[in-house]
This record gives structure tokens, C-alpha cells and sequence, in this order.
């Protein structure tokens, strides 16, 4: 296999794992917003697919607008999560709650192995798609400076976010299965009443909708870039005359993600996971291979670790991803099918592979 066909099959990988997972995860955040807008209506679950499809579509609709107001929406609704949660942490203080060690615990007595990895699930989900940015770089001024900034700046605040908010439940006492059904708007309502679950329930349903509109925007880049290669139609490569955004791919990703929100919110989150930690998998075992046979090639940027970091650097995400798969299967349970779905995916990406291999006139 030459340079150039093997540098093509890590980008088909690269870019195809990428769009199968992120699929799955769009669909994750119009779900997780009719949960927090269930704080309000309890009925609004019976309406859940028309309001789906609505949240869908007119994200549709902002990103065939251009990549600015996508940005600017992004932001404001950023700011719309962030103000609740420090409304949070403000008021837990006023009501004397103490933010110490002191009578911080975990009660694990009664934690199954199947509940464990889907807690490990949850984990990673919060962790993935850092990579998502990288789909729409050359429509973003000085990339280099502003992803740095932004990716750091992210860290900081997710970290500091999930720690204070976990941090906040536990001090306050509240009930582990009250906390998993309902969500934070639960603890603002132990913290200070209707009204701050209610500030709370709106920080989710504006984290869901940001989240949605920003993730649309950079998976509707990677078919349109797989269409500049050959490997899609060309159709998908076309762009909008007038705002510059390729609107066939995402018209096309939308009408695709309207079709998987039938999922529920964990079997979403299970399928979500086990695809991305396949294609970043790949990813890191491409990387280990070029390392190794193509050491001196020239690169606009290097991982600065040896071959034996960047083999530790796959283990351990692996074996992340291989535990909670087997906590997953290790019983029959509500998430079995979702499970076996993402596994079933997975195994026939050589298949598709295959296909498009011999759709391919030869070079």
C-alpha cells in the first residue's frame, strides 16, 4: 500500500467514524431536552417527536445561515448554562451549605457491575468530540490561536462545572435515585425552591439546543470534505452561493439524525460512545503505524511522545471502552439492544469499507 492509499484509508476511517458517531450524538441533545423541559410539563414526553424534529430543523435552518450566527447563538446560549449553574452554587452558600470535605462520601453498597459501566458511559460521553473543531477550521479566522484559547478555556470550565456540581449534591444531602431521574433541576429545587429548579431546567434546554447547533455545524463538514475525495456523491460538496455553507450535507444530516431520535436518551449514549471510541481507536492505531513506517514524514503537527507513549496513550481509552462494554453485556438489561446495535455497527465498518472501495475507479 502506497503513501497515498494508505493516507487515504486513515482519512475515510477518520473522517466515516466521525460522522457515525456524531449522528448518534446529535440526536442525544433534542432527547436530553424534553427531559429538562419535562420539569415544566410533565405531558411534553407524549409530544417528544414533533418537538424533536422542530428543534432539528430549525438548527437546520440557523446553520444554512453561516457559520457566524451557528457561532453567536452558541455563545449566548452558552452563557445561558453556565449563569444558572453559578446561581447554583451562589445560593447553596447563602443557605449555609458548606462547601469542605467534611461529610463527603460515596455510597457504593449495591453497585452492580452493569450500573458501573454505565456510569463509565457517562463519563466518557462527557468527554468526547474535542475533535469535532477540526471539521470546520478553514472557517475559522487565526485557527490556531482561537482553538488553543477555546479548548483550553473549555477544559477549565467543564472541569470546574462538573466538580462544583457534584460537589453541591452531595453536600446537600440529596437522594442518588431523585438526582438520576430528575436531573439538576432536582437540586435546585432542594437548594432553593420551584423557582431555581426552574433557572436550572432552562440552563439544560439551553446546553442541549447549543450543543445541537454547534455539533450540526462541524458534522456537516465531514461528508462534504469525503465528497471532495471522491468517496461521497458531489453533490455534497456543493456550497451555498450566497452564505458559503455546504446546505446538501446539511439538509442530508439533519434528515438522517430525524430518523434516530426514536432512541432513548441512555441507549442514545451507549451507541454514541461505543462508535466514537471505535473511530478514535482507529485513529490511534493510525497513528502508531505511521509513526513507525513513516517516521520522517513531514507533519503540521507532531504528538511528542515515542511509539511506546502514543501504545499507552491508545491502552488506556481502550480499556475504558472494553470495561464498560462488558459491564454493559455482562447482564440482560433495558440497554442490551443499544448495546449490541453499536457493536453490530461497528463490525460491519469493513464491510461498508469494502463497498466504497469498489465504487472507487482505480488510481
Amino acid at each position: 500500500m502506497g503513501k497515498k492509499r494508505l493516507g487515504a484509508e486513515v482519512g475515510v476511517f477518520r473522517r466515516g467514524g466521525a460522522w457515525l458517531f456524531t449522528f448518534t450524538d446529535l440526536a442525544i441533545y433534542p432527547v436530553l431536552f424534553i427531559q429538562y423541559l419535562n420539569f415544566f410539563y410533565p405531558e411534553v414526553i407524549q409530544y417528544k417527536i414533533p418537538i424533536c424534529l422542530a428543534i432539528i430543523w430549525v438548527s437546520a435552518a440557523m446553520n444554512l445561515l453561516g457559520i457566524l450566527p451557528v457561532g453567536r447563538s452558541s455563545l449566548l446560549l452558552g452563557f445561558g448554562v453556565l449563569v444558572p449553574f453559578a446561581i447554583l452554587f451562589g445560593v447553596a452558600i447563602s443557605k449555609g451549605f458548606s462547601f469542605s470535605f467534611s461529610g463527603v462520601s460515596m455510597q457504593t453498597n449495591g453497585l452492580g457491575f452493569t450500573v458501573f459501566g454505565m456510569g463509565l458511559y457517562t463519563v466518557m460521553w462527557n468527554f468526547l468530540g474535542w475533535d469535532n473543531a477540526s471539521s470546520f477550521v478553514e472557517e475559522v479566522h487565526r485557527p490556531v490561536r482561537s482553538y488553543l484559547i477555546s479548548i483550553i478555556a473549555a477544559f477549565v470550565l467543564i472541569l470546574s462545572m462538573y466538580f462544583l456540581s457534584i460537589w453541591t449534591g452531595t453536600i446537600t444531602g440529596i437522594d442518588a435515585g431523585v438526582l438520576k431521574a430528575q436531573g439538576f433541576p432536582s437540586l435546585g429545587l432542594l437548594v432553593g425552591g420551584w423557582w431555581l429548579g426552574a433557572v436550572l431546567s432552562f440552563g439544560g434546554m439551553a446546553s442541549a439546543l447549543g450543543l445541537f447547533i454547534s455539533i450540526l455545524l462541524a458534522i456537516s463538514r465531514v461528508p462534504k470534505a469525503m465528497a471532495d475525495d471522491g468517496l461521497l456523491s458531489p453533490s455534497l460538496s456543493k456550497m451555498h452561493p450566497k452564505h458559503n455553507v455546504p446546505h446538501i450535507s446539511i439538509i442530508v444530516c439533519a434528515l438522517v439524525v430525524s430518523g434516530m431520535i426514536f432512541w432513548e436518551f441512555g441507549d442514545l449514549l451507549i451507541i454514541d460512545v461505543t462508535l466514537y471510541g471505535a473511530a478514535l481507536f482507529l485513529e490511534f492505531v493510525a497513528l502508531i503505524v505511521l509513526r513507525i513506517t513513516k517516521p520522517d514524514a513531514e507533519r503540521p503537527f507532531r504528538v511528542p511522545l515515542s511509539v511506546p507513549g502514543l501504545v499507552a496513550m491508545t491502552v488506556l481509552p481502550a480499556v475504558c471502552l472494553v470495561v464498560a462494554l462488558a459491564a454493559a453485556l455482562s447482564e440482560v438489561s433495558i440497554y442490551t439492544n443499544a448495546t449490541l446495535f453499536a457493536i453490530a455497527a461497528v463490525a460491519t465498518a469493513p464491510v461498508a469499507w469494502k463497498l466504497l472501495n469498489m465504487k472507487q475507479s482505480p488510481r
